[in-house]
């Protein structure tokens, strides 16, 4: 018989991670990872389970290829001929944090249960961060990385 976590059993942690030469989508997919707990043997697919993320330096962040140009994100307004499109180029100038939260929410899965996981996530543009207290664990993204390259 399968036992269940119970919401209070849940034991959150505190992650830090600098996104300094990282690239987007591989530092999203392991953000992701972590906010929903798919790491944790206790991970219920229906629960929020997962850790805290804090991700600094988002202004630092890289994309492969031509993508920091070329890629397109849209969103539409609501209304007829609404639809608005941006390069990352343009988000960074403005939000840097933007652009990972935008990659984030959309691996996340959709729904309420998406929407509270991606709170769990807090991006900050610079080294400076108001979670000091929480005592965040350096999540090292970069030996991570390299243990599971095929090279």
């Amino acid at each position: 018989m399968t036992e269940f976590i119970k919401k209070k059993e849940v034991k959150k942690n505190w992650y830090k991670i600098d996104a300094t030469n990282l690239i987007v989508g591989r530092l999203a997919s392991e953000i992701t990872k972590i906010l929903r707990g798919t790491k944790k043997t206790s991970f219920t697919p229906n629960m929020d389970d997962g850790d805290f993320v804090i991700v600094t330096n988002a202004r630092k962040i890289k994309f492969t290829g031509k993508k920091f140009s070329k890629k397109i994100y849209y969103k539409h307004t609501g209304f007829p001929g609404g639809i608005k499109e941006t390069t990352p180029d343009k988000i960074l100038q403005k939000d840097p944090s933007r652009i990972i939260k935008l990659a984030v929410k959309r691996m996340l899965p959709r729904g309420p249960l998406g929407r509270k996981q991606l709170g769990n996530l807090k991006v900050y543009n610079d080294d400076k961060h108001p979670h000091e207290t929480q005592k965040a664990v350096d999540f090292d993204f970069k030996s991570r990385n390299k243990k599971n390259s095929l090279n």
